[in-house]
């Protein structure tokens, strides 16, 4: 039998895992198993960056695409921040579970479970809004939001608008519960309650042809609107998107959801992938042959064969070699697909085009580019818990296999660490009363703890990170991961986000990059600042962060110097080439089911035409901006289009819509 070749355009979350998947998978049948790789076969890995992989193949920045850790000094033995992507939602593994499922089954299959640790938010954060410091829990009819929001709408939460317009066709007894009925939503959801005359929306309009925007402002008004806009964080979640799908996604933000990471940082799990992928090919005698800085310059079908040219850093236009390939992914964003598709749309050539053709162009339209902008910023100590006057209340506790570890060191009980452990009621549930939260042990132990078990299991337990707090200032959020360093001898110092933004917000920061003395020598077009790696802030920049830090966290009078001249800085500006966006969101007027289903292999919308060139990714999936969205849409293809066996039983949790 002839050897294969397989090309992999594309060496972040969608590109590693089919990689991976491409050579642990279990064919469904004799004929699936002569599409997977096998021994004398080639799998060809593409990265138009150098992610820094592993000692053998070192790189400017860590590994992920869009997710990024940034360790201090960048030492991994120091603390971290989180400049791009930074948490996913565990899943339980029943049926009924929610989470991310594959990211959740990635993690275990790769021994991460151990590094698995809560990302744990606040159930009560601060807000600083129009000038006014405010925690969640005061917001009342005594002491409102300083918004002018129809029908005392400023007296209760920001996310609140988010339930007044999913009451418009989901409540919490009635509309779609689970992932397969969700999809079924996308497709046919419609008003289903009567709207006044003064409405211009009306029951029964199709909610995947209204854009989101257009029907938070109808309902809400303009207060309203900007209530919910600037308290929720995320401008992303209120633009004119597809609102069949934001009613789902919106679901998620609301405080009091539970997500994890990784110890070591979300970038690690990427690190694991690819010396899975490096073990499992040696092991199958595969040839794997991996390319920095080399990326996906044009593809076409000529002759029932893949043909491509690729293009290098040092010449990025310029097609620098021709290849043939009996299967192709491009694991990459739309904005980099219409790079690939430039190359071959104004030339005559042979073969189909196939990124180029109406079609398959109006459904990679279909995915809106959302820029985003991360600043991170070190200090030698958390002011934000010393020293503020508004400080970010973080302070909860939380058992996990680590704080049980560290019980028993201390000379636990054996048998109330198991009692303990067998407790769904406990493990992993975040209480954030110190009371509330030593009841439940000694009802689950069915004793009294002493006062020094009771200072143990509090100190074990302790969580004092992440937050957000929220503001209407260009900084948006900021997240307090603290002190996080995965070596105990590293030295003590403390991470914050200092904004998370997205949308217009990371035009503000884009203007500070260079400073007040010098211009601009490269193009935004050719600034590939996001494959290179998190960049040293200018003097300007980290003035401007501490001056708006200080309104958020001393007031809206103080000064700048009240927050601490920090360690080191640095940025990550999303919105730059290749990705031109942090992540993205379905537009309105699409069945994104039908997107879904066509896009991942595009042939599929021309008719007559076969071609074995596929598009994985989160732009295209249930789960935008979310690693698990690019996980499953590359599981989908591998299962439905090479035959091999799902992951995971996907009866209850179809990895993208059916049409």
């Amino acid at each position: 039998m002839t050897a294969k070749t397989y090309s992999i355009f594309g060496a972040g979350a969608a590109g590693l895992y089919t990689a991976w998947r491409l050579l642990n998978g279990e064919a469904k049948d004799a004929a699936s198993r002569r599409k997977l790789l096998a021994k004398g076969d080639t799998l060809e890995l593409f990265d138009w960056g150098q992610y820094d992989f592993s000692r053998r193949h070192p790189g400017t920045r860590a590994a992920g695409a869009r997710v990024c850790t940034w360790h201090y000094e960048n030492d991994p033995k120091n603390s971290y921040l989180e400049l791009g992507g930074m948490r996913y939602s565990d899943w339980d593994g029943t049926p009924q579970g929610q989470g991310h499922r594959l990211v959740t089954t990635v993690i275990a299959k790769l021994d991460l479970d151990k590094d698995s640790v809560p990302f744990n938010e606040s159930t009560n954060p601060l807000f600083f809004l129009r000038a006014k410091n405010l925690f969640l829990n005061d917001i009342s009819s005594s002491n409102p939001a300083p918004y002018n929001v129809d029908h005392y709408g400023a007296s209760a939460q920001p996310d609140n608008g988010f339930s007044i317009v999913e009451n418009l066709a989901v409540t919490s007894d009635s509309g779609p519960q689970t992932r397969r009925q969700w999809c079924d939503f996308f497709r046919n959801g419609r008003i289903n309650v009567e709207m006044s005359d003064t409405s211009v929306f009306q029951k029964g309009d199709m909610l995947k042809d209204i854009g989101y925007w257009n029907l938070m402002f109808d309902q809400l008004g303009g207060e309203g609107f900007n209530y919910t806009a600037d308290g929720n964080g995320y401008t992303s979640n209120v633009i004119n998107w597809n609102t069949a799908v934001a009613m789902n996604a919106n679901n998620e933000f609301t405080p009091g959801n539970e997500y994890k990471t990784l110890t070591h940082g979300y970038s690690s799990m990427f690190n694991a992938l690819f010396d899975a992928v490096e073990k499992l090919a040696k092991a199958k005698g595969v040839r794997l042959d991996y390319q920095p800085n080399t990326r996906l310059h044009s593809i076409l079908q000529i002759d029932g064969m893949v043909h491509y040219t690729l293009a290098t850093r040092a010449r990025p236009n310029k097609a620098s070699d021709r290849r043939v390939t009996d299967a192709a992914w491009m694991a990459m964003p739309p904005a980099a697909l219409d790079l690939v598709a430039q190359a071959t749309r104004y030339i005559e050539h042979d073969g189909v085009d196939v990124l180029n053709h109406e079609k398959v162009q109006l459904f990679l339209q279909s995915a809106v580019l959302q820029p985003s902008y991360k600043v991170g910023m070190f200090f030698d100590e958390p002011w934000w818990l010393t020293q503020a006057t508004y400080a970010p209340q973080l302070t909860g506790y939380e058992i996990t296999q680590d704080v049980l570890r560290a019980l028993a060191k201390q000379k636990f009980p054996g048998a109330w660490l198991k009692a303990i452990k067998a407790s769904p009621a406990l493990m992993e549930q975040p209480f954030s009363s110190q009371q509330a939260f030593v009841q439940a042990v000694q009802l689950c132990i069915a004793q009294r703890l002493s006062i020094v078990q009771e200072q143990q299991l509090l100190q074990a337990a302790e969580r004092n990170t992440i937050g957000p707090s929220v503001t209407d200032l260009p900084i948006r959020q900021v997240v307090y991961f603290g002190h996080n360093a995965p070596s105990a001898k590293a030295r003590k110092v403390y991470g914050l986000l200092a904004s998370y933004d997205d949308e217009a917000f990371t035009s503000f920061w884009h203007e500070l990059e260079i400073g007040t003395d010098g211009q601009r020598t490269v193009p935004d077009s050719a600034n590939l600042q996001p494959l290179v790696g998190p960049r040293k802030a200018p003097p300007v920049m980290v003035k401007m962060l501490r001056k708006q830090l200080a309104s958020v966290h001393f007031g809206p009078q103080a000064d700048y110097t009240a927050v601490p001249e920090p360690l080191e800085t640095a940025y990550i500006d999303w919105s730059l080439p290749p990705f031109n966006a942090g992540y993205h969101a379905w537009a309105a007027h699409y069945d994104v089911c039908e997107v879904q289903q066509k896009i991942r292999k595009p042939s599929q919308l021309i008719d007559g035409t076969d071609a074995n060139i596929f598009v994985v990714g989160e732009a295209f999936s249930n789960d935008q901006a979310w690693v698990e969205g690019a996980y499953c849409t590359a599981e989908s293809v591998l299962n439905d289009f090479f035959g091999i066996k799902p992951i995971i039983d996907d009866a209850d949790y179809p990895f993208i819509c059916a049409c």
